[in-house]
């Protein structure tokens, strides 16, 4: 045995989940309200995978109206912070999100809002 070492073989195997966020519900429709009315949502957004804390961002969209002028009706707020985290139990915790539209010019949009993780998933 001293000139000839024991070789030991291992084999590993496992899964490799990479973070995502997934929305209740999967797509919003804003109700078609008077000029500078706010018409408003919530959603809410299932981490699952995160083994350690995030905070989203948010790219809102900006529309461009027909005189070429360009506006942002959209504005986000999170009722309870941003921040991913993960809980005791080995599970990430749902965000409400607040998702508002008011515009003074008559505009419509068909599009997406982007929500981004620190790793820019």
């Amino acid at each position: 045995l001293n000139d000839n070492p024991p070789h030991y073989k291992i084999r590993l195997s496992g899964t490799a989940k990479s973070p995502q966020i997934n929305f209740d519900p999967p797509f919003i429709m804003l109700m078609p309200v008077p000029l500078d009315v706010k018409t408003e949502t919530a959603i809410t957004i299932v981490p699952e995978d995160y083994l350690r804390q995030s905070r989203l961002q948010v790219e809102l969209p900006e529309l461009e109206l027909e005189d070429g002028s360009r506006i942002c009706p959209f504005t986000v707020q999170f009722t309870e912070g941003q921040d991913i985290v993960l809980s005791s139990d080995g599970t990430n915790k749902e965000i409400i999100c607040h998702i508002s539209f008011r515009s003074s010019r008559p505009v419509s949009f068909l599009g997406n809002i982007f929500f981004i993780d620190e790793e820019e998933n």
